[in-house]
This record gives structure tokens, C-alpha cells and sequence, in this order.
């Protein structure tokens, strides 16, 4: 029997495969079509239109430093909304800080949700039926637009900016969320990987720069996010939590009781150091 390949052609001039050992959803909803496959090395994983989106192997490190980076930084945060992330991985570090009260998520697609409960529900991990998460099904744009609440830190969960995505990109998106953030608030964001998609990340990082005192991002390497590490966004009102020094995100971390996979505090400052080809796509 010959082999089932998933390629991913989400860039012009370079494609990643994985092979499909068992194929097990495949459906296009509204918004995309989903799959849900098995491999010898990243176990079950999730694509959107063929493009990877999470894997059971190696999500843990996407998840932890999109959420305990601003978390920990910001180290008073007791209202997150999250913005995409159907999965659940988001939800499941959020909720790892019982420090954290309330969590609003807000996903397009409940298809998403639905499925990744039934067969990933090694994400989510019981994170749905956490009393502390409010799940919205809505589009995050016009959420984001509509509402009138304040969050210490918003996460942007997105897939690529294409498709349903690509609201989440523009700088309307931003302006409200900006607007929605607390006064030491931080807004974190997936911003693709830079060497592959460097256009992606200057025009975050643009309009970062009119809305916020403080905006940068940090890198993380995820190996199913292929051609190089990924840049996450980072944008607050000040640079207070961005400067907090390694002994108290030490301090903060013990005291979350977390045993994370990837994130460590070192890892957690030593992410804000930027390669010059990074640096060079920062406006």
C-alpha cells in the first residue's frame, strides 16, 4: 500500500510533509476544512486547508509561551481573553494560574471546538468544562470591535492571515484591542514564522508601534511551524512588564506551581533577543 503524504503549501517556494499513518476526520465545515491525522513522530494532528495547526507532539511549546510569557510578566492577571484558539491549548495554560478568574474565548468556528474535544482532547485537557472559561462563538473582529469589556492580557490564538484569519491582522483588529486592554495590560500574538513570512510580522509590528508604549515580539521554535523559529507579538500600554527582571519571574513562576515542557524563565527572557534578519524586519 503506498504512502499518504500531508503537504503543506502555505508558502511560494518551500512545502513540508507529513505522512498520514491514519487519517481520522476529514470534513470541511462553513469556514475550512479540517483534518485530523496520526503520525510516528507528532502523534495526532490537526490541519486547517492542509496547513498545520497544532500537533499532540510538539503544541506544548506554542501554548506555554504564548500564554505563560504575558502571564508571568504581567504577574497580577485575573481576566485573559483569548481570541481563537479552538483547540483548547490556549485555555489549558490559562487556567494552569489559579491567580487567573475569568477567561473569555472567542472562536469562529465551532466546529473547531466540537471536534478537538473528541479527538484532541489531549489539548484541552478538561479546559472547556472549566467554570472559569466563558466560550463565545463569534467572530474575533467583530467581537473585538463590540465589546466594552477590559482584559490584563488578551492572546491571539489565529491561524495565518488568510481566510477567516485574516481580520485578526489588520490594524482595526488592533485598535480595538488595544482599547480593551487594562493599564498594564499585554496583547501577545502568533505572527508567523519571520524568515518564511517577514511582511507578516512587519505590519503587526507596525501597527503596534502607533498603539502601544511598548511593542516587540519574542520567538519560540516549533518544529511543525517550519523554516525557522516563530515570532510572537507583543504589545502593552507600558514597558513595565516586559523590563521585570529574571529573579521575579522566578518568583512568580515557583509560586504558579508550573511544570511546563519548554517555558522556563530563562527561556522566557532569553525569547525577547532578537536575531539581526528579525531585527531588520522591525519598522
Amino acid at each position: 500500500m503506498s504512502e499518504i503524504w500531508n503537504t503543506e503549501k502555505l508558502h511560494a517556494h518551500y512545502a513540508q510533509s507529513l505522512r498520514v499513518d491514519d487519517l481520522l476526520y476529514d470534513s470541511k465545515t462553513e469556514h475550512q476544512r479540517l483534518k485530523v491525522f496520526t503520525n510516528g513522530t507528532f502523534g495526532r494532528i490537526l490541519t486547517l486547508d492542509d496547513v498545520v495547526q497544532t500537533t499532540e507532539g510538539d503544541n506544548f511549546i506554542y501554548h506555554e509561551m504564548l500564554t505563560h510569557v504575558p502571564l508571568l510578566a504581567h504577574g497580577a492577571a485575573k481576566r485573559v481573553l483569548i481570541i481563537g484558539g479552538g483547540d483548547g491549548g490556549i485555555a489549558r495554560e490559562v487556567l494552569k494560574h489559579e491567580s487567573v478568574e475569568h477567561v473569555t474565548m472567542v472562536e469562529i468556528d465551532a466546529g473547531v471546538v466540537d471536534f478537538s474535544k473528541e479527538y484532541l482532547p489531549m489539548l484541552s485537557q478538561g479546559a472547556f468544562e472549566d467554570p472559569r472559561l466563558n466560550l463565545v462563538i463569534n467572530d474575533g473582529a467583530v467581537f473585538m470591535k463590540e465589546n466594552t469589556e477590559t482584559f490584563d492580557v488578551i492572546i491571539v490564538d489565529s491561524t495565518d492571515p488568510i481566510g477567516p484569519g485574516e481580520v485578526l491582522f489588520t490594524d482595526t483588529f488592533y485598535g480595538h484591542a488595544a482599547r480593551a486592554l487594562s493599564e498594564h495590560g499585554i496583547i501577545v500574538t502568533q505572527n508567523g514564522v519571520p524568515f518564511m513570512q517577514g511582511d507578516e510580522l512587519t505590519n503587526t509590528m507596525r501597527a503596534f508601534q502607533s498603539l502601544f508604549a511598548d511593542a516587540t515580539c519574542y520567538l519560540a521554535t516549533i518544529p511543525t511551524y517550519a523554516g525557522g523559529p516563530m515570532a510572537l507579538g507583543w504589545g502593552s500600554h507600558s514597558s513595565q512588564s516586559r523590563n521585570v527582571n529574571l529573579e521575579t519571574i522566578e518568583r512568580r513562576f515557583i509560586a504558579a506551581g508550573l511544570n511546563p515542557d519548554y517555558y522556563t524563565p530563562e527561556v522566557h527572557k532569553a525569547a525577547f533577543a532578537l536575531p539581526g534578519y528579525v531585527k531588520k524586519l522591525m519598522p
